[in-house]
């Protein structure tokens, strides 16, 4: 089916939306510009801030907001109680109610309220709202007269009171029951004891302070007494012997308890001896152990009723006591063991009606008060005794008899190095024997010391001393805890004895006033006692050490290989051993000198430097001499025996000379080279001039 739509109705839906959405964008354009500030928020608590219990409570909120002309703001209320947000609304007015009907003291507490345009938030001042006076509790029961044993529900209400309450219910001064619950009532039910109760309630809020209720009303319960008491007979008698057969019967008088069937039980102490005590009686024979009170006790649903009778059950003999002296017996020795009671009814039994037994670990020795053996291995164990009469049979405490253990052989031993002249630990120790044991220390058969071990792990420690090796074996342990005849002597003892090392001597092969450069030194570091292995350290001019080496004799060497003129200086050893004493030598002071070939050198170096001296003194000796013997060949009148081998020519014997005497005056030695060319001269002169006839006068 087609449906046409008339223009002029399209035209007005058209129209319509338009207008619509005219209106809407000039109301929220409106609202946009809009602008409010708000300048205060006043809480006001109506009709006042303290009220009494059921009043109508008004929060009106107030808020003071400019805001622009014709607009119309949007408030947002929020209601706070304690710091917590309690409700929240928005309205168009500058006032709003947030009210509290009927209020009740769950209603107290500190309130502010906050106002919210758009972004703008204020809040008012907290003010405290009191609210005085609790609803007083009603209490019901759903019957007031019962049989003692049922059951009777209480209900326990107030109404209109809100929060959490506590509700407690009393009997008097006797609290029955409490709960804490958010409903305003509770409900329990109650099994009470006989007799008259008052029963009332009452409750509690806890707001800054806990706040009591008024008291309920009082309901008065009567509690008719379940007619159930047993009654408890003891035959023969409440005062019996032991071994007497006791009968206990227990009943109750239902005759005004009718359709009811209790249930009766026996008990002594935590153990119940019948529970049918109904139909049949408890028989059982006296025994000592077992007076006191007896119990029967009748109980029909929850209610229970007992009756009490003292028994006393005299012994018929006492408990029998075993005894072994005395309190230490050592192996090999006799002892013995006894049996005996101190009491017994002399009415019923004599002393010769009891039968006696001693055991062993649970087996017979011997029948009888009396045991004799010889302690050992196979005496130790458990002993009791067992003493019977008519039937009652009794048994001691159990006694442990061990035999004590004489004292093994000791041992002796050390406990550290032993070092001459130093103190030491001695340990002696018997790995057998009771305790306590008392060791000696003993030298050469003379007792040093004494001391008392009572700790089988524990050792015996003395001091001692010895100043030569010797004398270690002069030691010995003496033990004993049973007198001289358990006294045992340990070995002598044996230990290997360090002796401290003596002063060494240092010695140097070649002797130190001996030693040229490039030979071989050997250093020898000896001592006369000290035990091995010692260590010795060399060292060397500058006090550094150079070697060190342990050996297993009492002497060491090292060799310096080319020594050096650097290395003379002052040398020293050292020695030690496990005695820790470390002794140094002497210094021996070394000094190295040159090489023999080195000496030669320097000797033929030096022959030759003064060689040559001698060799140029000689040759200008004779320089000297060749100037004046020129001179007198030339002026003087040779002598006859005078031959100048220098000259070739010779004269006549009778010819004259004349002689020019020359006389030499100190000139500076720069001017010596000069007056050797001068006296050159005047010998080539002289030479030259030699046939002229007269000399020539300087």
């Amino acid at each position: 089916m087609w449906v046409k739509i008339l223009p002029s109705l399209k035209m007005g839906t058209l129209w319509f939306t338009s207008l619509w959405y005219l209106l809407f964008f000039l109301l929220t354009s409106e609202e946009a510009c809009a602008e409010s500030v708000i300048k205060s928020v006043q809480l006001i608590i109506h009709p006042r801030n303290e009220v009494e219990r059921g009043t109508n409570v008004s929060l009106i909120c107030h808020a003071e907001v400019s805001h622009s002309p014709g607009s119309l703001p949007i408030y947002e209320y929020n209601i706070y109680k304690d710091f917590k947000l309690l409700n929240t609304d928005q309205a168009n007015s500058k006032d709003y109610q947030y009210s509290i009907p009927d209020a009740r003291m769950a209603d107290s507490g500190k309130y502010k309220c906050e106002v919210v345009i758009k972004e703008q938030k204020k809040e008012s001042l907290v003010e405290d709202l009191t609210v005085k006076g609790l609803q007083t509790p009603v209490l019901t029961v759903d019957k007031l007269k019962l049989i003692e044993g049922n059951h009777v529900n209480f209900n326990c209400t107030a109404e209109g009171e809100r929060g959490v309450l506590r509700f407690f219910i009393r009997d008097g001064s006797q609290e029955l029951y409490t709960e804490l619950t958010y409903s305003r009532r509770v409900d329990w039910q109650l099994n009470l004891p006989k007799g008259t109760v008052n029963i009332f309630c009452y409750y509690s809020i806890t707001l800054r302070s806990t706040e009591l209720s008024n008291v309920s009303n009082v309901i008065r319960l009567d509690i008719q007494e379940l007619e159930i008491n047993p009654n408890i007979e003891v035959i023969p008698s409440k005062n019996v012997t032991e071994g007497d057969l006791i009968t206990f019967s227990c009943s109750v008088d239902t005759t005004y308890q009718r359709n009811s069937d209790p249930i009766i039980t026996l008990s002594h102490g935590h153990i119940v001896l019948s529970s049918n005590m109904t139909k049949t009686d408890y028989k059982v024979y006296a025994k000592a152990n077992e007076s006191g009170e007896y119990e029967c006790t009748s109980r029909l649903g929850s209610v229970s009723k007992v009756s009490a009778m003292n028994i006393s059950v005299k012994e018929l003999f006492s408990m029998p006591v075993l005894s072994i002296p005395p309190a230490k017996v050592f192996e090999g020795e006799h002892f013995s063991i006894s049996c005996q009671i101190n009491s017994l009814a002399s009415e019923r039994i004599r002393m010769d009606d009891i039968r006696y037994s001693i055991l062993q670990d649970k087996t017979p020795v011997i029948n009888g008060s009396l045991y004799n053996g010889t302690a050992g291995k196979a005496s130790n164990g458990k002993y009791i005794c067992v003493a019977e009469a008519k039937g009652i049979i009794k048994k001691s405490r159990m006694v442990l008899f061990e035999a004590e253990v004489l004292v093994s052989k000791p041992e002796i031993s050390v406990y550290g190095p032993v070092i001459v002249n130093k103190p030491f630990w001695i340990h002696c120790h018997s790995y057998n024997g009771s305790l306590p044991i008392i060791y000696s220390l003993k030298r050469n058969n003379i007792t040093l010391n004494k001391t008392e071990v009572s700790d089988l792990h524990e050792n015996a420690r003395f001091l001692a001393m010895i100043s030569t090796p010797l004398d270690i074996s002069s030691y010995m342990c003496e033990a004993e805890n049973n007198g001289q005849v358990s006294r045992k002597m340990s070995e002598r003892l044996r230990v290997t004895v360090i002796v401290p090392v003596g002063k060494p001597l240092l010695t140097i092969i070649p002797v130190p006033e001996n030693i040229e450069e490039g030979s071989d030194v050997t250093l020898i570091c000896n001592i006369a006692k000290g035990s091995p292995p010692i260590n010795f350290s060399f060292y060397g001019g500058s006090g550094t050490e150079i070697y060190s080496t342990t050996v297993q004799s009492n002497s060491s060497s090292y060799v310096l290989s080319a020594v050096k003129r650097q290395q003379s200086g002052n040398y020293y050893c050292e020695a030690n051993n496990q005695a820790q004493s470390l002794i140094k030598s002497d210094t021996v002071s070394v000094e190295v000198s040159l090489a023999t070939w080195k000496k030669a050198l320097i000797a033929v170096f030096c022959m030759l430097v003064v060689a040559l001296l001698v060799l140029f003194i000689v040759r200008h000796y004779k320089a000297k001499r060749v100037v004046v013997n020129n001179k007198e060949s030339v002026w003087s009148e040779r002598l006859p025996d005078v031959a100048d081998q220098d000259s070739p020519v010779s004269t006549n014997e009778g010819d004259i000379e004349y002689t020019e005497v020359v006389h030499l005056q100190p000139v500076d030695p720069t001017q010596r080279a000069t007056e050797h060319v001068n006296h050159e001269d005047l010998l080539e002169y002289a030479e030259l001039s030699h046939d002229l006839p007269e000399p020539v006068d300087c």
